[in-house]
């Protein structure tokens, strides 16, 4: 039915209504001629469009003004009981609309008024659905996703932290504080930045449980331990926690390493956070015993010499666990110093072409290849297989006389020792001070001519006064062209940089042979 035909019928309806309360039909109208009281109907018409109209206006600023507010207010709106009824505030405000238009008019009101009720009800449970916990953005979704995974175990920790004890604010205790925190989350909502600070909080107070006032120490025990953290919900975190003494000098308070996890495996945890790195860490996952069972004492020596002075160095082998094997062990053989060029243990075959590269380089690569890198010269190419007619095929031919002969001889003499060491840690430390002591002999008194002008300031490596105080002419020789590598470049760098670096087993040895030089001074005279 369209606009005009409603407006008729109404008409025709009010009129009907006028002639039976005045007990005239409208065929008695009709026949007298009169016309009907248009005055009266056009009034009671006037006043139910107006307020139809006002209902509409009503409603349509209510919506706009919705629209405009955003997504903020329409959460606040969601989270409290509206005071009143929108639509029974229009509809009291004019009760005057009666049967017929008026009950279809309200019967309106009410479905909308139902499904708004309903769109609310239905977002304030899709807010508390962590199905819908998208609603809330990307990033507390991604969390969510990432505390069921910790749960699940399919993380294999969620926190590794440094509880240190510092200073109260009036200076007279000392209270626990992360000093270190991994992985440190960032986009976290705010009840979840709550609640992982309630857990760090947590996690001091059991890493230092007896609540006593703490004092700076000079010695303290080392102890392992754990404790279990339980959720509201039932869920539960495993501490695993190791307390110590830090590195440094004079008392100083304990401190502790502790890794969260979900997964209960004490002993696990226990070996993983009681590891300490050994002085020795170069040598870890290092075989010298392959080395020496491809090559002979003379032939290590040659690949020494090349790697020292940091030339292109070719592997060959059918065995991938040879070549690997082999390369790590001739790069821990240039200990305190470090290989800074291309190291590929074993060089696929579309990556052959990197033989080519005029820079220095340690290669790995395997007997079928052989063909594609003969064609190279100038750089030593070492057969390490056991049906090899020469151990190289190509060399540039001055690898014997590289190293001081006094030297040589020297690390031959001190390989020997290792046929009576057994197989694994014993044969790495004969195999490695061999040849830590010819770095001992040659450059172990950098030390004191590395100048600083003042605390903090950076250092000056005097270059030529280094090697001219070297007495052997011989070993000045090979030091002058040593120094111009970028492996013995870098190591002085750090030098000057940091003071205090000269530390570990190089130094140590260092200062051994310091020491043995004045005992026999001493002795001569």
């Amino acid at each position: 039915m369209t606009g005009a035909q409603c407006t008729r019928a109404r008409w025709r309806h009010a009129l009907s209504r006028e002639l039976e309360k005045s007990g005239v039909s409208r065929a008695g109208w009709r026949q007298r001629g009169a016309a009907p009281p248009l005055p009266t109907l056009q009034t009671e018409i006037a006043e139910r469009t107006t307020v139809c109209r006002q209902s509409l206006a009503v409603m349509s600023d209510n919506i706009r003004r919705r629209k405009r507010t955003g997504l903020a207010n329409f959460r606040s709106r969601w989270s409290e009981q509206p005071k009143d009824n929108l639509i029974s505030d229009v509809a009291g405000k004019h009760s005057t609309i009666q049967s017929g238009e008026d009950d279809r008019q309200q019967g309106a009101l009410k479905r909308f008024s139902a499904m708004w009720s309903s769109l609310r009800r239905g977002k304030r449970d899709k807010v508390k659905d962590p199905e819908h916990i998208e609603q809330l953005g990307p990033l507390v979704a991604d969390e969510k996703s990432r505390q069921h995974r910790y749960v699940s175990g399919q993380y294999f920790f969620e926190y590794l932290v440094v509880v240190s004890l510092k200073k109260t604010k009036d200076g007279n205790n000392y209270e626990p504080q992360i000093t270190y925190q991994f992985p440190k989350r960032d986009g976290m909502a705010k009840f979840q930045r709550e609640e992982e600070e309630k857990t760090l909080k947590a996690l001091t107070l059991f890493c230092f449980p007896e609540g006593i006032n703490w004092a700076p120490l000079t010695e303290y025990r080392s102890e392992t331990f754990s404790f279990v953290l339980t959720e509201i919900d039932g869920s539960r975190r495993n501490g695993y926690c190791r307390r110590l003494l830090p590195g440094g000098k004079g008392a100083r308070p304990p401190e502790a390493y502790c890794i969260i996890s979900t997964l209960a495996c004490f002993g696990l945890f226990s070996k993983i956070i009681s590891l300490t790195r050994p002085l020795d860490s170069w040598l870890e996952h290092v075989n010298f015993a392959t080395l020496f069972n491809c090559l002979t004492d003379n032939e290590v020596l040659l690949v020494f010499a090349a790697a020292v002075l940091e030339r292109r160095i070719i592997f060959i082998a059918d065995e991938l666990g040879t070549l690997s094997q082999v390369i790590h062990a001739v790069a821990a053989l240039l200990y305190p110093f470090t290989w800074q060029h291309t190291f590929i243990s074993i060089v696929p075959k579309i990556l052959i072409d990197v033989v080519m590269a005029p820079t220095p380089y340690l290669l790995g690569v395997q007997k079928h290849l052989l063909d594609q890198v003969t064609d190279q010269n100038d750089l030593l190419l070492v057969d390490l297989s056991e049906d090899k007619k020469e151990t190289f095929i190509v060399s540039i031919g001055d690898e014997s006389s590289i190293l001081p002969p006094k030297l040589q001889n020297e690390i031959l003499e001190a390989l020997t020792n290792r046929e009576k060491a057994s197989m694994g840690e014993e044969l790495n430390r004969v195999v490695s001070e061999a040849f830590l002591h010819f770095f001992v002999k040659t450059v172990g008194h950098y030390a004191s001519f590395v100048k600083y002008s003042g605390t903090g300031e950076r250092g000056v490596f005097e270059e030529r006064s280094f090697y001219k105080a070297i007495e052997s002419k011989t070993t000045r020789h090979f030091v002058k062209k040593f120094i111009k590598t970028q492996m013995f470049d870098l190591f002085i760098q750090e030098v000057e940089q940091q003071p205090g670096s000269q530390q570990g087993v190089f130094h140590q040895k260092i200062l051994e042979y310091q020491e043995k030089k004045k005992r026999d001074k001493t002795k001569k005279h």
